[in-house]
């Protein structure tokens, strides 16, 4: 069944000691089949088998709320102009031992069903199958093809052949006169996505609706063209059961299926999917959210952004962020370089916070970039704040230096600082999203005195500011390092 941008649920390490965690959805985030995660008047919506869906203010706290006429499994969702046309299948899928089914498809100018605008037209029959047929009309995804503007739909079953029709992007019904077109074997839940010149068919292979014993895990091939071939990295075709992994289980999480993309803006995108089994929420199905990232043309999933100390390391220079204060020279031996050491070596023991702490100045702090040396001040423990909500995928973090209260704040000059003490305040709180490349933005939630959207910059080699977010240059960008 078909499964699209789901938040997945990332656990703490099964460890005695504290352990540092994955960002994870909160609120109540259990769907099975969710569809691609649409945006409505600034809410997230995504729907599931059953007719119910998901709805969230910022993308991170998930609730019920979500309402689909027909029922029905595995619905899409995806906005054409100023509607939305819902893709969703009655029955069917081999369920039962039948592959009776039918794909429908419905519009509705709002998600929201407190809105004026929400209601949903009467559904259109856009594919069918019948018992003994080799492929079961179930597990629709949507493509409006952004080069042509054509409307695409892919649906099918493990039971049979996947396979592609052509939709009216006007009205959501089949073209006349269309006929199915087979292309790829071996996989469900299938979506079709474009980019630079590619078309990429994603599927769920593997099997479904078992828990924690679901073997489902997302593959992808690709095409020139929307009809196909599509092949894996490996040169198989996916009509000969082909596909090269996107993401399998992981983090106490199984069973990921329902690939769907949520494009951000450019080199910012997040992929959905659901895991069949989120081993924390005692093996329930749930979406999860993470960054989709892009290896020499190949989606790729990224990870949940992991709690820890990091040095923040500028893309630009390579550089570390770091509290503008004195550098604090150690003491250790000195020995010509010609000369034989005689005494036994002693490994010299890091720079600590008590050696050097008491000199730091009082009240805020500014930030500057240097050269790396695992110093105090270069050392930045993240965490993230619960009940500070979140965005698509995670939650909002701090940023303080390791074993203190100081917080890296933004200013009312679009500038940087640190601040004595974390108070939870908007320009203390930090959204941190993995770019499309693997290296990172951080964004503040508030700037203050400003509405428009700022992300942490290196100006120059030792510079740190705020400024605008371009992909296209590696100021905007930022590591972090576990050293």
């Amino acid at each position: 069944m078909k499964y699209t941008k789901i938040l997945r649920a990332a656990a703490l390490l099964a460890l005695a000691a504290p352990a540092a965690a994955l960002a994870r959805t909160e609120g109540e985030p259990y769907i099975h089949d969710p569809s691609t995660i649409a945006l409505c008047d600034g809410r997230y919506y995504t729907f599931g088998t059953g007719g119910g869906g998901l709805i969230s203010e910022d993308g991170y706290s998930w609730h019920g709320g979500a309402e689909r006429p027909g029922r029905g499994a595995a619905p899409d969702v995806l906005k054409i102009g100023d509607r939305y046309l819902v893709a969703y299948s009655a029955t069917g899928g081999g369920l039962g031992g039948s592959h009776r089914g039918a794909v429908l498809t419905m519009w509705t100018e709002s998600l929201d069903p407190a809105s004026p605008r929400f209601g949903f037209s009467e559904p259109v029959e856009v594919a069918y199958s019948e018992d003994g047929d080799d492929c079961d009309a179930i597990d629709p995804g949507l493509l409006l093809d952004p080069a042509t503007g054509r409307l695409w739909l892919c649906y099918g079953t493990y039971f049979g052949f996947i396979r592609l029709v052509e939709l009216d992007p006007a009205t959501g019904a089949r073209v006349e006169g269309n006929e199915p077109l087979d292309i790829a074997i071996d996989c469900e839940a299938t979506d079709l996505i474009y980019r630079d010149g590619w078309y990429y068919l994603l599927g769920t292979h593997g099997t479904c609706c078992d828990g924690p014993n679901s073997t489902y895990n997302i593959v992808v091939g690709r095409s020139r063209n929307v009809t196909g071939p599509y092949l894996d990295n490996m040169g198989r075709d996916m009509l000969a059961g082909g596909g090269k992994m996107v993401l399998a289980a992981g983090h106490r999480c199984t069973g990921a299926g329902h690939f769907g993309r949520y494009v951000e803006e450019d080199g910012v995108e997040k992929m959905s999917c659901h895991f069949e089994a989120d081993f924390d929420r005692g093996g329930r199905s749930v979406l999860e959210v993470l960054p989709l990232l892009w290896r020499n043309d190949w989606p790729v999933a990224g990870e949940p952004f992991r709690e820890g100390v990091y040095e923040i390391e500028s893309e630009r220079r390579g550089y570390a962020l770091e509290l503008a204060v004195d550098f604090v020279r150690m003491d250790a031996p000195r020995h010509r370089f010609w000369e034989p050491v005689t005494e036994p070596i002693v490994p010299l023991t890091d720079q600590t916070l008590a050696d050097v702490a008491a000199g730091w100045p009082a009240g805020n702090i500014d930030v500057r970039i240097g050269d790396y040396m695992f110093r105090p001040h270069q050392k930045w423990s993240i965490e993230a704040v619960p009940g500070s909500g979140g965005y698509l995928g995670a939650p909002y973090y701090k940023i303080v230096i390791e074993g203190t209260d100081r917080a890296l704040a933004a200013t009312e000059g679009r500038e940087l600082t640190t601040v004595e003490h974390f108070t939870g305040a908007p320009e203390q709180l930090w959204r941190i999203e993995q770019l499309t490349d693997g290296t990172y933005r951080i964004m503040p939630k508030e700037v203050p005195g400003c509405d428009e959207p700022l992300v942490l910059v290196s100006v120059a080699d030792s510079t740190p500011s705020l400024g605008r977010f371009d992909f296209g240059s590696d100021n905007s960008k930022w590591n972090f390092r576990q050293r």
